[in-house]
């Protein structure tokens, strides 16, 4: 997978989990289709999602580094 690939992918899904997270987006769009009952459980599920995207966000940022360094 391209460095750009892997750094778009990690910052799209940090942002939208983090949007999810700390703001009432789920709270006002779930119960509109139906799904309230999720909100239960969406912390367990969306703040290790957040952790992933932002991880996958470092490490695309590190091997661009590298990439960078080896280059000069």
């Amino acid at each position: 997978m391209k460095d750009r690939t892997l750094l778009t992918t990690g910052i799209v899904g940090s942002v939208i989990a983090a949007i999810c997270c700390f703001t009432p987006a789920l709270v006002i769009l779930l119960p509109f289709v139906g799904l309230a009952a999720w909100l239960a459980f969406a912390d367990y599920v969306l703040f290790p999602l957040l952790f992933l995207f932002l991880g996958i966000t470092a490490y695309a940022l590190l091997l661009r580094h590298r990439h960078k360094k080896a280059a000069c």
